[in-house]
């Protein structure tokens, strides 16, 4: 499940499931659209409501606590909330793990 987690995330290795978890429930219930602007740069739409951007905040927040060579950038908005998504080039295969997670949790094939 989490194979691809890269040796310089810090996140205990008991709690990446849960990590895991959190981010395929976001992406289930709420993605609207993925796409690959860059290799190294991912773009993420979720559908908004009450309470989602704060979410997707904590949640960017926490990751990029033990996963320092994610960037995330979110754009707010009251029906659609962006999330971009950068790395280096020595983590493009953790970029690719989370468009694949995010395509999948929304029942689409990546492109």
């Amino acid at each position: 499940m989490t194979a691809w987690v890269p040796r310089s995330c810090t996140l205990p290795t008991a709690e990446r499931p849960l990590r895991v978890a959190e981010f395929g429930a976001l992406f289930a219930g709420r993605m609207a659209g993925v796409s690959r602007p860059d290799r190294l740069r991912l773009e993420l739409v979720l559908t908004g409501g009450e309470g989602v951007e704060e979410t997707v905040r904590d949640l960017v927040a926490r990751e990029s606590g033990c996963c320092s060579f994610f960037t995330f950038t979110v754009h707010p908005g009251s029906r659609r909330i962006g999330l971009d998504v950068e790395v280096d080039g020595a983590h493009e295969a953790v970029l690719d793990a989370l468009q694949e997670r995010a395509a999948a949790a929304a029942g689409w094939e990546v492109p």
